[in-house]
């Protein structure tokens, strides 16, 4: 029985544009962009819609990288609680201060959180916390860079650019694979 877990999705919405590979996979939280080169994965987003700049013509269908193709599989793994951390390599631009707080998240381990004051207590400065939760939030590789595990002081869920049903599906996913889904049945 197929789940979608299993491969990507299979449209012609892929396009090589200079070096970096974009391809989609439809995952459980919906749809998801991958970009990426030949050494590594820069992008992964949520995509509520597809417009008019996705490209659709199946001329520009490039064939997707090795590091894509083992993105995509590890995050497979991950949605089948089969993974808890990924190693292919990642690189998203942004400022010194940003790389520090992505950075950062890498840390949070799986099925754990932090707020938002603790991030910018961990990066040295408290005082930086609008700071911290803006580079938090320009964070372009979801799940891998896991902004997600960052929460509100009083533990609410706070600030998603993927959408607040998303991080709670996904801190839910990861507390029941660390703990483990006890079923009646």
């Amino acid at each position: 029985m197929e789940t979608g877990l299993e491969r990507p999705l299979q449209t012609p919405y892929m396009a090589t544009t200079l070096d970096i590979c974009s391809t989609y996979y439809q995952s459980p939280l919906g749809l998801l962009r991958i970009g990426g080169t030949d050494t590594y994965i820069s992008e992964i987003s949520f995509i509520d819609h597809l417009d008019e700049t996705s490209p659709k013509d199946p001329d520009l269908q490039g064939p997707a990288t090795p590091i894509v193709i083992q993105c995509i599989e590890q995050l497979i793994q991950y949605f089948q609680g089969q993974r808890r951390e990924f190693d292919f390599p990642i690189n998203q631009e942004g400022t010194p201060f940003q790389n520090l707080v992505w950075n950062e998240l890498t840390g949070i381990p799986f099925g754990k959180t932090i707020s938002y004051i603790e991030l910018s207590r961990r990066i040295g400065d408290t005082k930086t916390i609008r700071a911290a939760a803006s580079a938090n939030g320009k964070n372009n590789i979801a799940i891998v860079v896991p902004c997600h595990r960052v929460i509100g002081s009083n533990r609410d869920l706070v600030g998603y650019a993927g959408g607040l049903w998303r991080k709670k599906w996904l801190l839910d996913h990861e507390n029941k694979v660390r703990w483990g889904v006890q079923t009646l049945f």
